[in-house]
């Protein structure tokens, strides 16, 4: 028997719902100790990357929170641009008052075949992107698929850091995605989160469906 099992056994319900409320209380006042030093507000720049899914879909989420409080905010689609996605026809048709939305790319590069072209692309998603950052009315500004472009080199990942580091409004924050994000993007972004794929059902011949993938 455990240490915690031997001080609880033979303890009737009333005690063991006091002990509960004891430590819970503990670990309350705990929490709001330390809460109480983040008191620092800042625009952040976020990184979603791995090889898990869920990483647009995750930034999508707080485009959304940003439409449901008012916020104005913006996405830049670096890739996804030859499919329909719920989340830019529902921007699209119902708030696009909110949140601005620039489909850039024709497709993964798999699919387009043409270097010169993905470039051209990237580099003017980029540009896009940048207008949009120095908007200082814009509070968050979502960069989908950019780590792709990145990746394969189509724009210089030391003058994203550069733009990001000394143009970005201070309270502005700046949401990164793709999968195999870069090492300096990585060291330099405030918030990254690496999404694992543990199972995937495209491994047991499932397609990607509608209303899940996209």
């Amino acid at each position: 028997m455990s240490e915690r099992g031997k001080i609880t056994d033979g303890m009737n319900d009333d005690e063991l719902n006091a002990r509960h409320a004891e430590k819970m209380a503990k670990k309350k006042a705990a929490r709001e100790k330390i809460m109480a030093t983040k008191t620092g507000e800042k625009g952040l720049v976020v990184v979603h990357t791995g090889k898990g899914k869920g990483k647009s879909s995750a930034a999508f989420g707080m485009i959304f929170r940003h439409i449901a409080h008012g916020m104005p905010c913006a996405v830049v689609q670096f890739i996804k641009g030859a499919m329909s996605t719920g989340e830019r026809d529902l921007i699209l048709k119902h708030f696009s008052d909110t949140c601005q939305f620039h489909t850039m790319g024709e497709g993964f590069t798999w699919e387009t075949q043409d270097k010169a072209r993905d470039i051209e692309m990237a580099q003017a998603a980029w540009e896009k992107a940048k207008d949009i950052i120095r908007d200082e009315r814009i509070s968050m500004v979502l960069l989908d698929e950019i780590n792709i472009a990145l990746r394969y080199d189509y724009l210089d990942i030391n003058e994203v850091i550069a733009f990001l580091e000394t143009e970005k409004p201070p309270m502005t924050h700046v949401v990164l995605t793709g999968r195999n994000a870069k090492e300096e993007l990585i060291e330099f972004a405030d918030l990254v989160t690496e999404m694992e794929m543990v199972k995937h059902p495209f491994r047991s011949g499932v397609k990607a469906q509608i209303g899940v993938e996209f």
